[in-house]
């Protein structure tokens, strides 16, 4: 820690702060080293991830996340752990205090967060039931009115908070208190526009007037429906994507999906760096359709990732991953809805686009009928507002109204929630509820009760752990603690869990799985028939077919040659002339009565032949190894060869840097583009000695004694393997993700392994030619929305050629709100191999230009 103080030895804003950086499409990799920077400066100590890329929850006093949609997310609610958003750094920073955490939580269940709330002219009972409610969703009360201050609760303008305000902090909101009631009652945050002060919306306009409908919520995109409507596109099914790093994908056979589809999702996760296995117990994500069936509730109960292709489909186009609990379509569905729902006859009134198509699927999804028009016939109306031909008539038939809030706690809750709730009744005055769809997260704990009960005594350590953290983080939720229970005690417990445990595997077969109590219909034959699972067997055909393959290249080339040769009348003595020769030979030769096989005995024409020995196939590839500086076969293509051979022949597997790999071999840590390519997946960094040995030895050997050491380039670089590892596994290829990196077209050595680094790390990579077309748009401040010039790089060397490119990249920059670096290529090759977002005047292009000059 001390290591860690604030410059000069003063106490520090953040002294005893262990903190974690979630990077995310919203927090990047930039800016969380900014914010690093920051925090070390003010005493804080950053954590670095563990091997495997994981936050070291244990440890963390603080995750800084612009999200919840993390893998960990859980956990750190389990150990209650704060998780806040880059604004608690900011604001500590700005008000040289260190702020509570709860207004910063990015949880939006916690829909008061980020509002600080002051009264003004409003009754001290009223006043302590919107304070104290507003705390207990996240907000804050400031008694006075300051620069953080965000909303001011009055009943007109004639307070002097509501004076000051309007003179001095203009971005405070200043609203009726009718906008918290409405807010607590529906459980969600409905835009103050039609509440605020001096002239409000709902005092102006009667409720009968029109209502403009909300654009599509974000929270709907790629969750309308459990079935994907839309194909992949080419361009998302061939690139690689981060999602799948080091995740093994199952995907069931109750999926809507033909075997071309499964073929292109295999491919791309596989080509991303992932896995496709066959056994439950093996995966981290499940893909299923419906919520019944032995792997499914096998796959709940253990804890694994489970979702459907709709949430498969999200994850691949937006490439960040999500918990397909938050979305409700995102998660199987009911083969037979939800009980109550199957008669009811259910229609829409007020909604419009992604949210109208999303309400038709979650009706059908409960088991209830969707209809477009609406009939005497009808039972319920689910409408955005109270006003519209469809409720008139409804009133007059006396058919159920309620808001959406009903269908998706119904769904939420597995079970029928009832109208006699106000929340379901709530529709205020000018406010269309389509713009707080979606919000509703699946309960997980119903979830279990209702499709996978029981089954503990049958879970191995692991998923007895991950069980005991569900669980924890259920409680905790919303910060709630037990009676009798203190948080140092949970976070103990949750602590204990999550320690690691020799992992314990029993066979399905071996293993009775818990079933729902109540009957459901399974399609007959099928989830039960062994021959319903396909076996394991046919992906390690695949495995050994594509290994061989790729060995084979070189022979099929030249059959091929040597086949067009011979098409062409041109073939020498040896081909198809020299096999036909052969054979006549031995047809010749067999002709005899009888002749004596190699022990001995006599063989005649009608005696039976023994078989022919087939050839013994090549074994599973276990280990797929990237290797770089290796001088072994340096100008011997032929001693290469007969080595890769042997080591195939070992089960393992040499490959290309653009092949995802386990292990990444080299003599020691070198700047190489193959080694900062691969690198930045995340592999285990291992001596190249391995592989010699091994040729030697003639078998696999113990690869964790081959852990690369190299403690003179870790000092040269600034950073140990084994943290530039546990970074890579953090980034996930994402470390430069938004980082615009420019390159000249002449620099030294070319730009084509600058840009194969840049893009390996997620950059952006275009080269610098000072013409159109590679031009930053020109941008102001103020439609920046104030935000400080984000750094844009220019890569480049001292040569003649590239000088007069500098000033004309700095004008550009500038002109773009950026802030323009030109740096040598160092800075570069220093960041992939660092896996950290760093800079330094030193790498300045300037600098060296003037040490060479002098």
């Amino acid at each position: 820690m001390a290591e860690n103080a604030a410059p000069g030895g003063r106490k520090g804003l953040f002294d005893a702060c262990l903190i974690a950086f979630v990077q995310s499409n919203k927090l990047s990799a930039n800016m969380i080293s900014e914010l690093s920077r920051v925090v070390i400066s003010n005493g804080a100590e950053v954590l670095e991830p563990d091997r495997k890329g994981k936050i070291r929850i244990p440890q963390a006093t603080h995750i800084v996340s612009s999200t919840i949609d993390f893998d960990q997310y859980v956990d750190a609610q389990a150990m209650m752990i704060p998780v806040v958003t880059p604004d608690w750094i900011k604001n500590t920073i700005a008000r040289n205090k260190v702020a509570q955490v709860r207004p910063y939580s990015p949880d939006p269940r916690m829909i008061f967060s980020n509002v600080i709330l002051s009264c003004a002219d409003i009754p001290d009972t009223d006043k302590e039931t919107i304070v104290g409610a507003t705390m207990a969703l996240g907000g804050m009360e400031s008694k006075d009115l300051t620069r953080q201050t965000t909303h001011i609760c009055a009943l007109s303008m004639d307070h002097p908070k509501c004076i000051s305000a309007q003179q001095k902090s203009p971005k405070c909101l200043i609203v009726l208190p009718h906008w918290f009631d409405d807010c607590f009652r529906l459980g969600k945050r409905i835009s103050e526009g039609p509440y605020l002060l001096p002239d409000p919306e709902i005092l102006r306009k009667g409720p009968e007037e029109d209502v403009k409908v909300p654009p599509t919520s974000q929270r709907l995109q790629g969750a309308t429906s459990a079935v994907p409507d839309a194909t992949l596109s080419t361009e998302e099914s061939a690139r690689k994507l981060t999602v799948f790093a080091h995740k093994k994908v199952m995907l069931s056979w109750d999926l809507p999906a033909n075997a071309r589809l499964r073929k292109i999702l295999t491919d791309l996760i596989e080509i991303s760096g992932g896995e496709v296995v066959e056994v439950v117990e093996d995966c981290d994500m499940f893909i299923c359709q419906y919520r019944d069936g032995e792997q499914y509730i096998r796959a709940a109960q253990n804890g694994k990732d489970v979702g459907n292709l709709a949430w498969l489909y999200h994850l691949i186009v937006h490439n960040e991953w999500t918990s397909p609990f938050q979305r409700m379509l995102h998660y199987p569905v009911p083969r037979d809805g939800i009980p109550g729902f199957k008669g009811l006859r259910i229609t829409l009134s007020n909604y419009g686009g992604d949210a109208r198509t999303y309400l038709e699927n979650l009706i059908i999804a409960t088991g209830a009928t969707y209809t477009k028009t609406m009939k005497a016939d009808n039972t319920h109306l689910i409408t955005a507002r109270m006003h519209s031909e469809k409720v008139d008539a409804a009133r007059d038939w006396n058919i159920e109204i309620a808001n959406h809030l009903w269908i998706e706690d119904c769904y939420a809750e597995c079970q029928m929630q009832a109208l006699t709730n106000t929340k379901y009744r709530t529709f205020p005055a000018r406010t269309n509820l389509g713009e707080v769809i979606g919000q509703t997260f699946l309960n997980e704990r119903k979830l279990r009760a209702t499709y996978y009960p029981g089954g503990d005594e049958n879970l191995d350590s692991a998923a007895k752990r991950k069980r005991k953290i569900i669980d924890a983080a259920q409680d905790n939720l919303y910060g709630s603690e037990p009676i009798g229970r203190s948080s140092s005690a949970r976070k103990d417990s949750v602590a204990d869990a999550s320690k690691p445990a020799a992992k314990t595997r029993a066979t399905p077969a071996a293993r009775n799985f818990a079933t729902p109590a109540k009957a459901r219909h399974v399609l007959s034959g099928k989830e039960n028939d062994a021959a319903s699972v396909v076996s394991s067997a046919s992906r390690s055909a695949k495995a050994q077919a594509l290994s061989k393959l790729q060995e084979m290249a070189p022979d099929i080339a030249l059959f091929e040659k040597e086949n067009k040769r011979m098409k062409a009348g041109h073939g020498p003595w040896g081909g198809k002339r020299a096999a036909d020769q052969i054979d006549k030979d031995r047809t010749g030769k067999s002709s005899s009565p009888a002749h004596k096989d190699a022990e001995g005995e006599v063989e005649t024409p009608g005696s039976k032949r023994p078989a022919k020995r087939t050839k013994p196939s090549l074994p599973e590839v276990d280990m797929r190894i990237c290797l770089t500086g290796f001088k072994r076969w340096i100008g011997n293509k032929a001693k290469e060869e007969s080595d890769r051979k042997k080591l195939r022949s070992l089960g393992i597997q040499i490959v290309q840097d653009n092949v995802p790999c386990q292990y990444l071999a080299a003599p020691n840590m070198v700047r190489t583009m193959k080694f900062l390519k691969c690198l930045a997946r995340g592999p285990e960094v291992i001596d190249s000695t391995f592989i010699t040995d091994c040729l030697e030895t003639g078998k696999v050997l113990d690869v964790q004694d081959y852990a690369l050491v190299d403690k003179e380039n870790e000092k040269k670089f600034g950073v140990s393997i084994e943290t530039a590892v546990s970074r890579a596994r953090a980034n996930r290829g994402r470390l430069l993700n938004g980082v615009p990196i420019y390159c000249t077209a002449d620099i030294k050595n070319g730009f084509e392994s600058y840009q194969t680094i840049a893009e390996a790390n997620g950059a952006t990579f275009m080269i610098y030619r000072a013409r159109s077309g590679t031009t930053i748009k020109p941008t102001t401040a103020e439609e920046d929305g104030g935000a400080l010039p984000e750094p844009v790089y220019l890569l480049s060397s001292i040569s003649a050629a590239e000088k007069p490119l500098w000033s004309k990249f700095e004008e550009m920059a500038k002109k773009g709100n950026m802030e323009p670096r030109v740096v040598v290529s160092d800075w570069l090759l220093d960041v992939a191999m660092k896996q950290e977002i760093t800079f330094d005047p030193k790498y300045l292009v300037s600098r060296f230009a003037e040490s060479k000059s002098s």
